[in-house]
């Protein structure tokens, strides 16, 4: 009895598709602003008879939703994919999508930070986000980028997963306006877009949580080392059953700056970015239930090898910490050569942290050891590997770094968890590009 709404829907390819192969679902509106668009529509959805599910709407896409939320019909699932940029198409679409549920076949697990009002078991509340814009969220153009999603972006190595937690921040933002917030189910970083899957609840103490759960991002424009500065601070105060989940944590302004004038290892400036997303992008349970599903209908999906690879490395991502580092932006920033994954993997468990990959980036390392413990592996990576020190200018990143002697003995040696499960499974992790020039082409012109 799900309604569907695909706000804009061209040839209503996608709106199609969900009629044929999303069994449960009671209507689908397939929405688009242009006339042709729609007569297009009406055909695909005649050819391939699913009149008596999808009905095409020639309208704007927010008039639609605003009116859907003014006439107390909201939709259960919203897919918003529109050419570049979603934002415009935002502020109605937190208001538009019903309240989240604990539906999804068990899949979901309890959120976190539940809303207190009783959840609806039979509305889902999803909202389903698309954004091809990437040169903007990944640094190109730091001032469109506040313009369209009220954070700055930074060009580092980290730019694809700092791309998704914007967009994610920007729905938090536009939700928080309505007494609403957001729970990530899954965000994918793929191609030359992201797409965000979340969930969206009422709950004004909710709301107050908010602030918490953004952060400034403060990057060494030198060595590439960052920082998160939490917008917010949320302080446990009481516990025990009588008190009320909203009324055992005290929000106040966070502390900080977490980083001096300049950076303590290569006395370089630093930019500022955000704020951004500063919680985890996923929900494992949700991801695992995807997964299984896989599992249960092999060759359902003719994409299938990619979906499991991707998935399988999202469920092994560290959920707890935002942003990582690349293989080859350590060992550039040192003018060393590159130590292999595993080497580096290697050398962080002996140490005592947790590390893993990203999906959002091939050669990603994702992990909970401080910046000073990085750069202490890369110095001891140096010792090995000589580095010609009187090539470098004594006013360099690496000419700083390498000049502090670590205070960490680094192991490079084999870690039995240095290779990731999905590593040894051989799965389909990072696609290579199935054509030359490939990726989005010009915008449609009218007519």
């Amino acid at each position: 009895g799900l309604r569907v709404l695909e706000a804009l829907a061209a040839s209503g390819l996608r709106s199609v598709r969900f009629a044929l192969e999303v069994p449960g679902l009671g209507a689908v509106v397939a929405s688009d602003c242009s006339l042709r668009a729609t007569e297009l529509m009406a055909r695909n959805v005649a050819r391939n008879g699913v009149g008596g599910l999808v009905t095409p709407r020639l309208a704007d896409a927010r008039m639609l939703m605003y009116q859907s939320k003014a006439q107390r019909e909201p939709f259960d699932v919203i897919d918003l994919d529109p050419y570049g940029s979603p934002t415009p198409f935002l502020d109605a679409a937190v208001q538009a999508v019903s309240e989240g549920g604990e539906s999804w076949g068990g899949l979901l697990g309890t959120p976190p930070n539940p809303p207190q009002a009783p959840l609806n078991p039979d509305l889902p509340g999803l909202l389903c986000v698309t954004c091809t814009d990437m040169a903007v969220m990944a640094g190109n153009s730091a001032e469109t980028c506040y313009s369209k999603y009220g954070a700055v972006s930074l060009k580092g190595k980290f730019c694809h997963e700092m791309a998704l937690r914007i967009v994610l921040h920007s729905l938090d933002l536009r939700a928080n306006c309505y007494q609403r917030f957001v729970v990530p189910l899954l965000s994918v970083s793929a191609d030359f877009y992201v797409r965000v899957f979340v969930r969206v609840f009422t709950g004004q103490a909710k709301v107050k949580a908010s602030a918490s759960k953004q952060a400034l991002v403060f990057h060494c424009m030198g060595c590439g080392t960052h920082h998160l500065q939490h917008l917010g601070r949320a302080t446990s105060h009481g516990s025990g059953d009588h008190v009320s989940p909203s009324s055992s944590f005290k929000y106040s302004a966070a502390t900080g700056p977490p980083v001096g004038p300049t950076c303590e290892f290569c006395q370089q400036r630093h930019q500022v970015g955000g704020p951004v997303w500063a919680e985890p992008l996923h929900d494992p349970t949700f991801v695992e239930g995807v997964l299984a599903a896989l599992e249960r209908s092999p060759g359902r999906f003719s994409t299938e090898p990619r979906m499991r690879g991707m998935l399988s490395v999202i469920a092994e991502e560290l959920s707890d910490v935002p942003l990582y580092y690349t293989l080859d932006g350590l060992s550039s920033t040192i003018r060393s050569n590159t130590p292999s994954l595993l080497q580096l993997r290697s050398a962080l468990l002996h140490a005592g942290f947790r590390v893993s990959l990203s999906h959002a980036c091939r050669n990603a390392v994702k992990t909970d050891a401080p910046p000073a413990v990085l750069w202490d592996i890369m110095r001891c990576w140096a010792k090995l590997h000589p580095v010609k020190r009187e090539r470098l200018p004594d006013s360099s990143p690496a000419a700083r770094i390498l000049s502090v002697e670590p205070t960490l003995q680094a192991s490079f040696a084999l870690h039995e968890d240095a290779n990731p499960s999905s590593r040894k499974r051989g799965l389909k992790r990072f696609p290579e590009n199935p054509e030359a020039f490939w990726g989005p082409k010009a915008r449609a012109k009218p007519g």
